[in-house]
């Protein structure tokens, strides 16, 4: 699963990475302990421009009556989204694109409390997660939300968790968005051909410090 992570590429790169026109309202950066609920960086197209805005994570289905009317959906299972009623709609019409620098993940261990661990690639390339999106409630009121897609867990992740956010590559970007056709499923993998550094967390996480890592796995 993905319940943390850390942004700290300026925007304005990102958006130039991806090719994206910036909105006006952006989320502050850099951040290092990103939660569900919070606003997150986004880049969704219109099949004409790209644009990285802002979303709120946390996926909510449109009959939820309130954002806290039922669990909130940080994660979505990529192996059963069509089967989703919440998330059917989301897959086929509204993917995107989540820039992050790294992850957090807990091994949980017999008897003691659960370890943090951060994960970042080795090449120290961004991880652009998938997503996907879409619009809650009236026009005069309407958020929108969105949910990271997981994946089963690469062998380097296996340890600590089952599961590990879905990666996608420059190569696919326009794939995943919608703007070369069809065949994004087939993207909807374990990213095990990307190497990952695994560093055990020496400090208490929070958002104004870099995570600093006592051990690699």
């Amino acid at each position: 699963m993905c319940g943390r992570f850390v942004l700290e590429t300026p925007l304005k790169a990102t958006a130039d990475n991806f090719k994206a026109q910036l909105a006006r309202n952006l989320v502050t950066v850099p951040n290092y302990n990103i939660c569900p609920s919070e606003n997150i960086s986004v880049v969704v197209s219109n099949f004409e421009q790209r644009r990285l805005g802002q979303m709120r994570w946390g996926f909510i289905p449109h009959w939820y009556k309130s954002m806290t009317d039922g669990p909130l959906l940080f994660n979505a299972r990529a192996e059963t989204l069509t089967e989703k009623p919440a998330f059917r709609d989301a897959c086929a019409k509204r993917r995107c694109l989540i820039p992050a620098d790294g992850f957090y993940e807990w091994q949980k261990f017999v008897d003691s409390k659960s370890k943090p661990f951060y994960v970042k690639r080795s090449d120290r390339q961004q991880m652009i997660f998938a997503g996907i999106w879409q619009f809650w409630g009236d026009r005069e009121n309407r958020t929108a939300t969105c949910t990271i897609l997981t994946v089963p867990a690469s062998e380097q992740i296996s340890e600590i968790h089952h599961r590990m956010p879905l990666f996608i590559e420059p190569s696919d970007w326009a794939l995943w968005l919608g703007e070369e056709g069809v065949g994004a499923a087939e993207l909807m993998k374990t990213p095990s051909h990307i190497k990952l550094d695994v560093v055990k967390v020496a400090h208490e996480i929070n958002p104004a410090s870099a995570p600093v890592g006592s051990s690699h796995l």
